[in-house]
């Protein structure tokens, strides 16, 4: 942490980044990943609902990565779901976390698969395809209160992945917070044009991870990975991301500085 090598600028698009603390597992955890490359990590906090008014190629092109992470409420969604879109057309480093994933769906939903006013029926319960929506098991609860799913639960990973490359394993177990969760009902749709599925509860009922190829890194997970992060013992997919983003800066300073080396000299 004192002497690192390298360094690369995360973008961290949220709800609350007026009060940083409110990510402060999230922050550590980031840190923790740049301790596994020998890099310090810059974290950019971003107010979500900017980018629903802002050119987004100015403001992100210089970030190394873009992370969005949880959140309730519909506040600063669309900021977020821009932000998203612009990290897989422009193949910058992404990784969402809970309501990250949950949006990363969405913004797949409507500009990849053409499902007009796709949403979580958490912000507009008359969507017309409600890729995210309530957990089952709490239909026809109005007054949600505490009911969450919480604590640990095992995921299933598919190999040749982002997530089994990171965990180097088959399956895991990880800690959840959340009370809406990915549609299988559009399962096919979302699949067939290019989202992966790529982790999931070893009984099949809940989609815990998706990606797509073709991306650096591009991966969302409905759980909450930074709850189990150490200095000494960074989690796989903080590892994994930063690892990305660093090989990514290498790729856009090599971009930047080539318009500016020297024409090569040419003699018979």
């Amino acid at each position: 942490m004192q002497n690192p090598v390298d360094s690369v600028d995360i973008a961290l698009i949220g709800k609350y980044v007026e009060y940083e603390d409110s990510y402060k597992s999230l922050k550590e955890a980031l840190l923790h990943g740049g301790i596994a490359h020998n890099v310090k990590v810059n974290i950019h906090w971003i107010e979500a609902e900017k980018f629903e008014k802002v050119k987004l190629d100015t403001e992100l092109e210089n970030f190394d990565g873009i992370l969005v992470p949880g959140g309730f409420g519909n506040r600063g969604v669309e900021g977020m779901i821009n932000a998203i879109e612009y990290a897989r057309v422009e193949k910058v480093p992404y990784f969402g976390i809970c309501l990250g994933m949950q949006t990363m769906v969405i913004e797949y939903a409507r500009n990849v698969c053409g499902l007009s006013g796709a949403n979580s029926t958490e912000f507009d319960p008359d969507t017309p395809a409600r890729v995210i929506y309530k957990l089952r098991e709490l239909k026809g609860v109005d007054e949600l209160g505490g009911t969450m799913r919480l604590g640990a639960w095992p995921c299933v990973l598919k190999p040749d992945t982002f997530a089994h490359k990171a965990y180097g394993a088959d399956e895991i177990s990880e800690r959840h917070r959340h009370r809406y969760e990915f549609n299988r009902d559009f399962e096919d749709i979302l699949v067939s044009n290019g989202l992966k599925i790529t982790g999931e509860t070893s009984n099949g009922t809940y989609v815990e991870i998706c990606e797509i190829e073709d991306h650096p890194y591009y991966l969302g997970c409905q759980f909450h990975p930074e709850f189990k992060s150490k200095p000494m013992e960074p989690h796989p997919l903080f590892s994994s991301f930063i690892g990305a983003a660093r090989k990514h800066r290498a790729h856009r300073i090599a971009q930047q500085m080539a318009p500016l080396l020297p024409e090569p000299e040419f003699t018979e």
